[in-house]
């Protein structure tokens, strides 16, 4: 699915910033940047048109061999992520240059994917909001079990995707509809609006929408 341009970034922690009329908004500040374009693929050569990206720098016992002589190519140093954005037309960047908080405004609407907070192994109720069964009348030691999974003779096996205790969280997940409400260049900061997946320090990729 193509995408528009976006860069790759760091949740710092959230805060709040006062409006025009002294009302108080909560927005998450984010380290977006600068990203380097490390590859460029185009309609003609690959089938689609992408960007990718990289972010944060590295040295360069940290990066595989091939990885090293893929980011030779751009002859910007090594990095510790990747990201590739597709795009609906052909990418005016060229392979090497800088993508900065520039590229986004106050006011811009966009989307935020990070890795949601891992809450570990978690019972039914927890994950996914199970009533439970009585706290009396009949029900001993079974408070907070899913009760039936299935029946027995036919089909005699539990149907895929039934909702049981497991792991729950650390997985991707995109916030939509998220308003930048500022942008700080001298910093390499953008402000957004509300919260967005992840841990402080995690990992984010911030499209336009």
């Amino acid at each position: 699915m193509a995408e528009k341009l976006g860069l790759l970034g760091r949740k710092l922690g959230m805060t709040r910033i006062f409006a025009s009329d002294g009302s108080a908004v909560p927005v998450t500040v984010i380290a977006a940047g600068p990203c380097p374009v490390t590859q460029v693929k185009s309609m003609t050569k690959d089938g689609y048109n992408a960007l990718q990206i990289a972010f944060t720098k590295a040295k360069a016992k940290h990066v595989t061999k091939p990885m090293q002589g893929h980011f030779a190519k751009a002859d910007d140093g090594f990095y510790r992520h990747c990201r590739e954005i597709r795009l609906v037309d052909s990418p005016e960047q060229k392979l090497g240059d800088i993508l900065t908080v520039d590229i986004f405004n106050p006011g811009d609407v966009v989307k935020v994917t990070g890795k949601s907070l891992g809450k570990g192994y978690q019972g039914r109720m927890r994950r996914w909001n199970f009533a439970g069964s009585k706290d009396s009348h009949g029900c001993e030691k079974v408070h907070r079990n899913n009760g039936s999974i299935g029946n027995n003779t036919f089909p005699g096996h539990v149907f895929k995707g039934r909702k049981m205790a497991g792991h729950w969280g650390n997985e991707t997940v995109t916030e939509t509809g998220l308003l930048i409400v500022g942008v700080r260049p001298d910093d390499n900061v953008i402000l957004v609006k509300g919260s967005v997946p992840g841990p402080r320090n995690g990992l984010v990729l911030v499209r336009k929408q």
